[in-house]
């Protein structure tokens, strides 16, 4: 095994557990590793820091553990039993609810949810793997080579842990031309999405075919409310799992509002508003796919074109061509503006255009959910961010709540980086 000594004095970051080797810290390599091989680091005086993979970059090396232990089919099992024992403690569970049964209703199973995020990369000591589960299907995203040579031994180690209660595994890592060139050649097999695992068998009835469509690995409960999630062609793995919390908060506020969901994708916090009675919802996208699955969400939960309206087009656009005071109730969840620290002055502008033209629309003594999901952000930035659009506006306005990403979104205490989701509740006279 390929070992990698650092200069002295750059060890001090492993030695507090933090995940990542810069190439800035290595002194010196005893063979050169290739993309993706298990490698050990050490301090400039010989001590054993850490085990991880090797990549060609800024960050050289992705510490996997701490400990002298083999990185084996062994430790994968532990890793992701450690990573379901948490979800479990949090409640989550694959435990379906049996729809079929007509005296069975979502109300009667304590709002259930059956999508939770199993693996949250450095948050679970598995730095770029990401595994969301999605009733009884994992899906798998990698963003390392490292991970993606694992993908086959973490499938098996999933169906160990998990037992009878997976019927697919699927991956759905993001295709990067930089990563598969350099990597072609380490990999078993090409960089394509595709089912890992998938059990060979076929619905049970067809007698029931409302309950059949809600547990095909298509639907899923989340709080009690029911979405379609396409992890094969939508964006990320499926679903933003990371809004849930943020979601039910929605639903506490808007009874008797007047909504505008911006960027909505396929419709989570429409759904959630108009479960809480909301008087209409407008849902704006300019994905035709994520507005089709939205219209479909909104007829599966028992909504219609009355109090819901779908528009496909520029949020920008449709924000600035939109009656002052007509919402009492915004939501403002862009996609990242900002993947590359050289992208954040951008970003930061964006951010304040945004939020600005919000608050100018918003109805007097309305609310405004607004977000960043860019990791290179921080939450000091984004705030000062609002307070610039605030300010700009003239309008007098009042943080309500700081919100961030849910429990089975951990972030690691030594790696703050994995933070990534910041949110304010805007409360606008």
């Amino acid at each position: 095994m390929t070992k990698i000594y650092l200069k002295k004095g750059r060890d001090e970051a492993l030695r507090r557990f933090h995940p990542w080797v810069f190439s800035g810290a290595v002194k010196s390599m005893s063979a050169q590793p290739s993309e993706g091989e298990i490698v050990d680091v050490y301090s400039a005086g010989g001590d054993f820091l850490g085990r991880g993979y090797y990549q060609t970059g800024s960050i050289m090396v992705r510490i996997l553990t701490f400990e002298d232990e083999p990185v084996d089919s062994g430790f994968w099992i532990k890793k992701l039993g450690a990573a379901l024992e948490l979800r479990r403690a949090l409640g989550f569970s694959n435990e379906i609810p049996d729809f079929s049964a007509s005296s069975v209703q979502p109300s009667s199973c304590g709002l259930p949810t059956t999508a939770y995020r199993l693996v949250h990369g450095e948050g679970d000591g598995l730095s770029g793997l990401i595994i969301d589960i999605y009733n009884r299907t994992a899906v798998i995203q990698t963003h390392t080579v490292g991970m993606r040579m694992a993908r086959k031994t973490i499938t098996d180690a999933l169906l160990e842990v998990y037992g009878n209660d997976l019927d697919a595994v699927y991956d759905k890592s993001p295709a990067i031309s930089a990563l598969k060139e350099r990597a072609a050649s380490e990999c078993d097999d090409e960089f394509t999405d595709g089912y890992l695992f998938r059990k060979n068998s076929e619905p049970e009835s067809d007698t029931q075919p409302e309950a059949a469509a809600l547990f095909n690995g298509e639907t899923i409960y989340e709080n009690g409310n029911k979405f379609l999630v396409d992890w094969e062609k939508g964006q990320k793995t499926g679903f933003f799992l990371d809004q849930r919390d943020n979601r039910a908060l929605v639903k506490r506020y808007a009874d008797g509002k007047k909504v505008l969901n911006l960027f909505c994708y396929t419709g989570g916090f429409s759904i959630y508003a108009l479960n809480g009675g909301a008087l209409s919802v407008d849902s704006v996208d300019s994905s035709d796919g994520a507005v089709e699955m939205l219209d479909r969400n909104v007829v599966l939960n028992g909504f219609d074109s009355v109090r819901h309206k779908s528009h496909c087009c520029d949020a920008m656009d449709f924000l600035a061509g939109s009656e002052k005071g007509t919402y009492d109730l915004m939501i403002v969840d862009p996609p990242a503006f900002a993947k590359h620290r050289s992208a954040l002055n951008n970003a930061l502008r964006a951010y304040r255009r945004l939020n600005a033209a919000a608050i100018e629309k918003v109805a007097p003594g309305g609310i405004i959910f607004t977000f960043s999901c860019s990791q290179v952000v921080d939450r000091q930035a984004f705030s000062l961010a609002v307070f610039s659009a605030a300010a700009q506006s003239r309008r007098k306005v009042r943080i309500l709540y700081r919100l961030g990403q849910p429990a089975d979104h951990p972030v690691n205490i030594y790696h703050p980086e994995g933070e990534y989701l910041k949110g304010l509740v805007l409360y606008v006279e």
